[in-house]
């Protein structure tokens, strides 16, 4: 089945590779360039396609995503074209399809590189009739730096810089904060940095499923990395509870892919319901069993945001989240997602962005 799946993408590549050698092909300034000699301007249409594959040495995900957009808008501009040359019933002098399909590739992938590097500060207000033990309650929501596979250990730090001059009351990291090839130094680090944040009620993490490592290529263990935590103030929550400010649980799941992670009407048995309950879940799934559970709000990470249009819409039509972003009111309950600190493989972050979250709740009576 590997096999075959590997085979149809092998095709799909090579079609794309030889659809934009010959869009290449079209352009007067190859043939010029080539003195009209056929086999020698076709040599010349594969120079700039040669080109784009070299950065598949510095990012391979980036430059497949780089390729496949450059070949979406060719195409579409070739169809434009194809129309406006029926109606106006007379070729194009030059071969503008393919001048606008490359430019409009470059700003769309510029803003996309821009959002993903870029870290945005995103605050959604909430409201309460609960006890929260003060007036309102600030909490800051961090997930998928993905350390090492596109955020660095300084770059982390400077967001936990900015985050500390928000003045929170709790941060809460909700998954994927390291990565399959995150170096150990980088993730002490980080993990430094955390142990700088001043907050009410501390800093409190759950698993992502890249936590744990899929590959066991890291130079550091997934015990190394709960020492490195717990050692700068980290609480760890594995399908746990805790009481903050005698009005506050903070209930932390296993991620979806632990087999025997616990349901949420257990994490929940015996627990006081007038108390506020806010749930960390990496992953954005669950959401009706979570929101019958009467829980305040639950909060996940995991989908980037969707990353690359349209990938997180068609995740969430197959059904493999309930949400790909943003905040949800569900049955009594406020679900919120975050697009991440970074992303995982692709240098690119498109119909959406980097961020922190920030979350004040107001208590109303």
């Amino acid at each position: 089945m590997w096999y075959f799946m590997l085979v149809i993408m092998l095709l799909i590549t090579g079609g794309i590779l030889f659809y934009l050698v010959s869009r290449f092909h079209r352009f007067g300034w190859i043939h010029t360039l080539a003195g009209n000699r056929n086999r020698l301007s076709w040599l010349l249409s594969c120079v700039p396609v040669i080109i784009l594959l070299c950065f598949s040495f510095i990012s391979a995900f980036g430059t497949l995503v780089a390729l496949l957009h450059l070949f979406l808008f060719w195409a579409l501009c070739d169809l434009v074209g194809f129309l406006v040359r029926k109606t106006r019933k007379k070729d194009f002098l030059r071969y503008y399809q393919g001048a606008a399909a490359i430019v409009l590739t470059a700003v769309y992938l510029s803003i996309g590189w821009y959002s993903f590097h870029h870290v945005c500060q995103s605050e959604y207000a909430l409201q309460t009739e609960k006890i929260l033990g003060a007036d309102s309650l600030r909490i800051v929501l961090i997930a998928d730096s993905h350390l090492g596979e596109m955020m660095g250990a300084d770059a982390f730090a400077q967001q936990i810089a900015n985050i500390q001059q928000t003045e929170p009351d709790l941060v809460v990291l909700c998954g994927d904060f390291v990565d399959d090839d995150t170096a150990k130094e980088e993730m002490l680090d980080a993990c430094e940095s955390l142990g700088t944040l001043n907050t009410t009620h501390g800093v409190y993490f759950v698993f992502g499923n890249h936590d744990k490592g899929y590959f066991h290529s890291r130079d550091f263990t997934e015990n190394d990395l709960r020492a490195a935590l717990q050692a700068n103030g980290v609480t760890i929550l594995e399908d746990e509870v805790v009481l903050l400010n005698h009005s506050i649980y903070l209930i932390g799941r296993q991620d979806r892919s632990v087999q025997e992670r616990a349901e949420i009407s257990d994490l929940l048995t015996g627990l006081d319901s007038s108390k506020y309950m806010i749930v960390l879940n990496h992953q954005p799934n669950d959401y009706d069993n979570e929101a019958a559970s009467g829980v305040d709000l639950v909060l996940s990470g995991h989908t980037h945001g969707g990353h690359i249009f349209p990938v997180g819409e068609i995740g969430y039509i197959l059904g493999a989240n309930d949400k790909v972003y943003g905040l949800e009111h569900r049955d009594g309950t406020d679900f919120i997602v975050t697009s991440g600190l970074s992303g995982w493989g692709i240098p690119f972050k498109t119909f959406t962005i980097s961020e922190y979250v920030i979350i004040d709740i107001a208590q109303v009576t």
